[in-house]
């Protein structure tokens, strides 16, 4: 399989599931401003929408969307417990959150990356996203991770997500159960691995 990624990016997602998996994977960055991959072929003739993630599968099909790409990927291992079964509620659950964190925090976040907006514009957007700090604070306040005791690909994303923070210039401070979690997620050694490896390319 190959991972087309960017730094600083979703597709940071995927890279953890493959890594905590133990998975064999190639990967492969892509310069968002070019469109160029690493090995200069253009990225929009793998996914003709232009961003990453993008997973290469191993017959040649293409699967796109973070979501959509951690749950194939828990699903090549389910013993690993990264996502419940696919006919299971629990799964029903991780879906709700990963569509909570695609379309609130994924999503919310995006207008923030746009210094040309005026102040007052950035402030109504920020409140937004920290409103949706505020329930996932109360979420995580009995729980080690959004599922409960386990780690699932859901964590893997609002860890990617939460990581934007920093672009922004405000911390996690005013959210302790948050940012207890995002420290968590961060400890964990596959995280570790694909930071390093992101980092190094």
């Amino acid at each position: 399989m190959k991972l087309y990624y960017a730094p600083n990016t979703c597709s940071l997602s995927p890279h953890i599931v493959l890594r905590e998996l133990g998975l064999e994977f190639e990967l492969i960055k892509v310069d968002n401003r070019s469109k160029l991959t690493a090995d200069g072929r253009d990225f929009r003739t793998i996914n003709p929408k232009g961003y990453v993630a993008a997973l290469e599968l191993d017959n040649g099909q293409i699967l796109t969307e973070g979501p959509a790409i951690v749950q194939y990927l828990a699903d090549m291992k389910p013993e690993s417990g990264l996502a419940p079964r696919a006919d299971s509620w629990a799964r029903v659950r991780l879906q709700e959150w990963l569509n909570f964190i695609t379309s609130e925090i994924h999503a919310g976040s995006a207008p923030l990356f746009n210094a040309t907006l005026p102040e007052e514009v950035r402030a109504f957007f920020r409140e937004k996203l920290f409103r949706r700090f505020d329930f996932l604070e109360d979420a995580l306040n009995d729980k080690t991770y959004l599922t409960g005791s386990s780690f699932s690909v859901a964590d893997a994303y609002l860890f990617t997500v939460l990581g934007w923070c920093e672009f922004f210039s405000f911390e996690l401070n005013r959210w302790p159960a948050l940012l207890a979690y995002k420290r968590r997620i961060n400890a964990r050694p596959a995280v570790q691995a694909a930071l390093l490896a992101e980092a190094s390319q």
